[in-house]
């Protein structure tokens, strides 16, 4: 635990040593206006898409030690000289007394003490606003009177975020900035590119007076930039040199002389950063701001909103870390990839290649289900917009525009321009939405496909339902020479490219689910001749797998053009995968036996101490056959390194097949809280799911990368709430369908769900996994484990008693 630890009553993460093995960034506001903060201050702001509308310059690359974006610098006046110092550590490095980043819910609060001066900074962007605010409040620490100055500053980026990278030429040619003179000693820094002057303004402002400013990052840092971000030249003077920058790297610097601080006395400085299309038009906001109420109320609303979102589902277990999870930081994850995507983060740098994945998204929204299910419809609605008629899906797209594309497919000329899996996940999504909700309706909602005609209307539309009905349809007509799927470009693995021809047998048993779930759904909507339809393709698609996909202790993942096995025994790389493993088991096309074989070759095979890995063994060289996964070395992300996204599918089928042990011991296996005592091992952030970790054929085995957006915090979520804890919504109620460790005696779950509050207890005496002897609602007993819908706006209480003697049901008696 050396570098913090988790406070729950405050839903904080708490850093106390800044020198973190790599970044750990908190995500603030929304792709409308927002991005991320670093533990050190360091920030990457942009309005809406990062690739053609960022605001400030922010470069994950350089060392850890460098300035990123946004920094701030205390100056002590002394009689003779200065010190100078940044309360975020980064870039000054001065020694600390003390220091903390609290990561919130939406805000990152750093305190810091260096010199016996006390910083504390509080980062948001206000619900729904267009703006950073970061609200500074100093405090002497001395015994004795202290005269300080605050010089907060931003570098800014050219709005086409590639291109400040690639061009330089005229992207310095383009960049402008102006200061604003106001009353009361105020400035307004603005600065734009060149073509946008008159649409697209940034502006850094605060709210007290500023005795200079610096907006020319050669001027600031000094003696022609030999000057450094650690000890900048301008600031050994006692003003800055107030230039208006006409080219070149445009800053905001601004110098606030706070005046002499008596002992226990602070200062408070607001200061803005945002964008407008005219700043006369946005003068009355920025004043709004500039107001301590103003700021404290909107602040206020933000701690209001997470406050109601993490109250729609939260859970008490005899562990700790799952308590930690999933009632504060996996939740709030699932909200960020929900509204982010793989848009932008530490990793995925948002320089324009990718956009919101359908597959990515259409899994991301299963996360938000519990609290926020309407936004989710809203999302699934995009998503909808981008299927082709003939029910596959495009890849990826832009938010903003809709325009989308194929992904990766497009650079190889020789192979399928689809993916075998996107189209169906969004199965998965409308159902969950339907059985959260009950809104039946939505079915019946036309949305249209994404074929325009050459006005770019679209061809055709459709309802909701006959979008599902052509997702299961194309993969049922697209089938290879053993009546399998064919894989397309590539499967939810999408590093696994063989030419045309190939087959999966993961995206068999994904379509396998969807069938059931249209079962299951045309069962419930009485359509009896459909659900018959669908009852038939599932049965054959059964045998099939069954059939031809069984290799003797696990299932083959794949066969190559000319039905050759990937993932077989015959291998000498890539002998087994997990999630053919898994998804045979979730789709219920491994039988018993099978199905418990499967599984305990992924635990013998591929499980570690660090996790399950995706595949095993490693593949020792390139093979263009085989694609990107023979990019990575052995123990690396696709190519046997530990895939975090498909743990939890391997925690759910373990549940299936009644083994709440494993469940559990596969989910503490990669819950990052987990994770807080061997940082030094792990290196990522302890608050929130990574995309992979390093295998145990790698050197480096257990260090993390990619965190934050990734698809793991959506299922893992649903992994322990729906299927560890067993509470899941249902088209008829709420289903309790627990699978915990037997050494359980007893867990809780508190649950908004259709207008009614469920607090579901639940005791385990006898020291089972799985079984029911009997449920108590509101102190009558009930004899099934779907439990009715209310919608009656009160909370009910629910006991249940778990045991092997199972209770019978009304149909029973």
């Amino acid at each position: 635990m050396q570098y913090g630890y988790f406070n729950d009553i405050n839903r904080e993460y708490v850093i106390t040593d800044p020198r973190t093995p790599v970044k750990w960034i908190n995500y603030i506001g929304s792709l409308d206006f927002g991005g991320f903060i670093d533990h050190t201050g360091g920030a990457l702001i942009c309005k809406g898409d990062p690739a053609v509308n960022r605001i400030i310059k922010y470069i994950p690359q350089l060392p850890a030690s460098e300035f990123k974006g946004e920094t701030l610098y205390v100056r002590i006046r002394g009689k003779n000289a200065y010190t100078l110092f940044s309360p975020y550590f980064v870039p000054t490095l001065d020694q600390y007394q003390m220091y903390e980043c609290h990561v919130g819910l939406g805000y990152t609060r750093i305190v810091s003490e260096f010199y016996d001066i006390r910083t504390e900074v509080i980062v948001f962007v206000p619900l729904g606003g267009n703006r950073e605010i970061r609200d500074i409040r100093i405090t002497n620490l001395r015994a004795v009177p202290v005269e300080l100055d605050v010089i907060p500053v931003i570098e800014y980026s050219h709005f086409e975020a590639l291109k400040q990278l690639i061009n330089a030429d005229w992207v310095p040619q383009t960049m402008r900035s102006e200061c604003i003179e106001e009353q009361r000693g105020y400035r307004t820094l603005i600065q734009y590119a060149y073509m946008n002057k008159d649409t697209r303004i940034n502006y850094f402002t605060s709210n007290h007076a500023a005795s200079s400013y610096e907006t020319d990052r050669r001027h600031f840092l000094g003696d022609n930039e030999y000057g450094t971000w650690e000890s900048p030249g301008s600031l050994n003077n006692s003003e800055l040199g107030n230039h208006e920058a006409l080219r070149g790297d445009n800053i905001a610097a601004m110098m606030h002389h706070i005046g002499i601080l008596e002992p226990g006395e602070s200062r408070r400085i607001i200061t803005q950063l945002g964008q407008c299309r005219s700043i006369t038009e946005e003068k009355e906001s920025i004043e709004s701001f500039r107001s301590v109420e103003s700021v404290n109320e909107e602040f206020g609303k933000l701690k209001y909103f997470w406050e109601e979102y993490l109250s729609k589902l939260q859970v008490e277990t005899p562990d700790k870390a799952m308590n930690t999870m999933l009632n504060i930081h996996n939740p709030r994850q699932c909200y960020i990839t929900k509204n982010w995507s793989r848009y932008l983060s530490l990793y995925q740098l948002g320089y324009g290649s990718r956009g919101i994945g359908f597959r990515d998204s259409a899994q991301d929204v299963m996360g938000i289900m519990d609290s926020a299910p309407e936004e989710g419809r809203e999302l699934i609605e995009k998503l909808l917009r981008v299927q082709k008629r003939n029910g596959s899906a495009m890849h990826q797209f832009n938010p903003a525009t809709m325009i989308a594309n194929e992904g990766d497919s497009r650079d190889f000329e020789d192979r399928p321009k689809y993916y075998s899996d996107d189209h169906l996940w969004i199965v998965l999504a409308v159902c969950a939405y339907l059985k959260e909700t009950g809104n039946m309706d939505f079915l019946n909602k036309t949305v249209p496909f994404y074929e325009k005609d050459k006005s770019g209307m679209p061809i055709e539309e459709g309802t909701v339902l006959e979008h599902l009905e052509r997702a299961v349809g194309f993969t049922g007509n697209d089938l290879g020479r053993h009546g399998l799927p064919l894989l397309g470009f590539a499967d939810w693995n999408d590093t696994v490219n063989l030419p045309a021809g190939a087959e999966s047998v993961f995206t068999a048993c994904l379509y396998g689910k969807c069938l059931s779930e249209m079962i299951e759904l045309m069962d419930f909507l009485g359509k009896k001749k459909l659900k018959e339809m669908y009852r038939g393709r599932y049965q054959r698609m059964r045998e099939r797998v069954n059939s031809c996909g069984w290799d003797g202790e696990w299932y083959i993942s794949y066969f190559d053009y000319e039905g050759n096995p990937i993932g077989s025994k015959v291998n000498s790389s890539g002998q087994i995968y997990a999630n053919a493993q898994s998804w045979a088991v979730i789709s219920g096309f491994a039988g018993e036996d099978r199905a418990l074989k499967s599984l305990d070759s992924v635990r013998s095979i591929l499980n570690t101490r660090n996790g399950i890995k995706l595949s095993y063994p490693g593949y020792k060289g390139y093979d263009p056959e085989k694609g990107g996964i023979t990019t990575y070395p052995p123990g690396t992300k696709e190519n046997g390194g530990i895939f975090l996204h498909s743990n939890p599918w391997v925690m759910i089928a373990e549940t299936m097949v009644g083994n709440g042990d494993r469940a559990f011991e596969y989910y503490s296996q990669i819950n990052p809280a987990c994770k807080n005592g061997c940082i030094d091992e792990y290196q990522c952030e302890p608050y929130c799911y990574p995309q992979n970790m390093l295998g145990d054929e790698h050197p480096q085995f257990g260090l993390a990368r990619n965190s934050w957006l990734s698809g793991t915090a959506s299922w893992v979520y649903q992994a322990a709430v729906k299927y560890i804890l067993g509470v899941r919504p249902h088209y008829k109620g709420m289903t309790i369908d627990p699978c915990i460790p037997r050494a359980w005696k007893e867990f809780r779950v508190r649950k908004h769900f259709r207008g009614s509050i469920y607090d579901i207890r639940v005791r385990n005496p006898e020291g089972v996994s799985k079984g029911i002897r009997a449920i108590w609602v509101d102190g009558t007993v009930f004899f099934r484990n779907v439990l009715p819908c209310f919608r009656d706006n009160r909370l009910h209480n629910i006991e249940v008693l778990m045991g092997r003697d199972l209770f019978l049901t009304e149909e029973d008696r």
